[in-house]
């Protein structure tokens, strides 16, 4: 599309009381995925057929491009929307505005949630630990007049989803599937007793990882890999540089932070960024950089945001990078494209991003194409471990 063309039309969610133009965030033309599922005009569907009341509290947790939100908004309604994703609420903002909305209060799952809660409505998120953190701070808000619907595809239910709703909140029942889509219902009983919140989870880090083996990592329900050190991230531990003398450092999508922690330790001079898109990603970080450096022994700093935008061009010496190739269900190495080139864009000249992936991904292709060049650190039969280096450009190489 060259600058003259004009932008594709928002693709147009109908919804019982009005049509929605909504993308996704960052938005692309040719991204093939909605903003919407079947999961979403389900719930729609059945909140307009049932008359639920919509004049209370709403509060609605894991809208993931605000299809929910605005639908709700477009009622007259001023729901409270409940997000772990920067991403999503990026595209909440945009839809919000192209449509003309307002009304909706954005919190994060960092944020305290509403103290009360006349309607829950709850679109199933990937990890079942968010989903059973996201309950337990949310069942406070909760009486026996609440009207509780969850929303998933069939493939994102399962008998421990419906476990987790029974047990936190009140009895569950489910419904037809309808579109490979399915509602859950529960009942609210203020009798139960769930016990306490077990998020965010602490384990001690193995050893053979180098500085932080036998220290603690600290989880937020959500993050990759929480229960226990995932196999990519150990490989990348076990491998990474150390006295590069890089000034600035980035964890390029750092989860629980354990690689930027790592960074810190082995560069104690440098000033180390750590951003995910994830809320739950960058409080988990910060968790554990504070539980393992003391104060006043480095420079860190914390940010949710869409990787490395934001970030000068030429300010960065160092980005450490497992980046994901999975949004919510669907399989793609769209992020990691746009991780790889805000890299770039990010580093100085002589500047270096690793990158761990598993070696079917092929993403020495992608360095190749974007850094021309890219070399192998270190590999086993499963992860590649990659190191590309910003070259200078042909200009300014001349003026040296």
């Amino acid at each position: 599309m060259n600058r003259t063309d004009k932008a594709a039309p928002a693709p147009v969610l109908t919804t019982p009381w009005s049509d929605l133009a909504l993308t996704r965030h960052p938005e692309d033309p040719r991204d093939p995925l909605r903003a919407w599922d079947a999961a979403d005009t389900y719930l729609l569907k059945h909140l307009a057929e049932q008359g639920v009341d919509l004049s209370g509290s709403v509060v609605v947790v894991g809208d993931r491009w605000g299809a929910l939100g605005a639908a709700l908004a477009g009622t007259g309604c001023a729901p409270t929307l409940i997000s772990d994703s920067y991403l999503g609420r990026q595209a909440t903002h945009t839809n919000l505005e192209r449509n003309g909305l307002s009304g909706p209060t954005l919190l994060t799952t960092q944020d305290v949630p509403p103290a009360r809660a006349d309607v829950l409505l709850v679109r199933v998120p990937k990890s079942l630990a968010l989903l059973e953190d996201q309950l337990h701070r949310l069942r406070p808000a909760v009486h026996t007049g609440t009207v509780v619907v969850g929303t998933g595809m069939v493939k994102e239910i399962h008998t421990s989803t419906l476990q987790l709703f029974e047990r936190i909140i009140g009895p569950t029942r489910t419904s037809l599937a309808e579109k490979k889509a399915r509602l859950i219902f529960t009942t609210p009983d203020p009798s139960l007793a769930p016990g306490p919140n077990p998020w965010p989870y602490r384990y001690e880090l193995p050893d053979g990882i180098g500085p932080l083996a036998g220290r603690t990592v600290v989880n937020h329900a959500g993050v990759f890999c929480a229960e226990h050190l995932d196999i990519g991230t150990r490989f990348l531990l076990q491998h990474l540089p150390s006295a590069t003398g890089a000034r600035r450092i980035v964890d390029l999508g750092c989860g629980n932070g354990v690689v930027g922690t790592t960074a810190a330790l082995t560069h104690p001079g440098a000033e180390v960024l750590f951003t995910d898109e994830s809320y739950q990603a960058v409080a988990s970080a910060e968790a554990t950089y504070r539980e393992n450096v003391e104060e006043g022994a480095g420079r860190a700093s914390f940010r949710a945001a869409d990787g490395l935008e934001g970030v000068p061009d030429g300010s960065v010496d160092l980005v450490l990078n497992n980046p994901p190739f999975h949004s919510h269900q669907a399989t793609t190495d769209a992020t990691a494209w746009r991780m790889f080139t805000q890299a770039r864009a990010a580093l100085a000249p002589g500047g270096e991003l690793w990158v761990v992936g598993n070696r079917h991904l092929g993403y020495h292709l992608k360095l190749r194409r974007l850094f021309g060049n890219s070399e192998l650190v270190a590999g086993d039969p499963k992860f590649v471990i990659l190191k590309a280096v910003k070259q200078a450009s042909p200009a300014r190489a001349r003026r040296k």
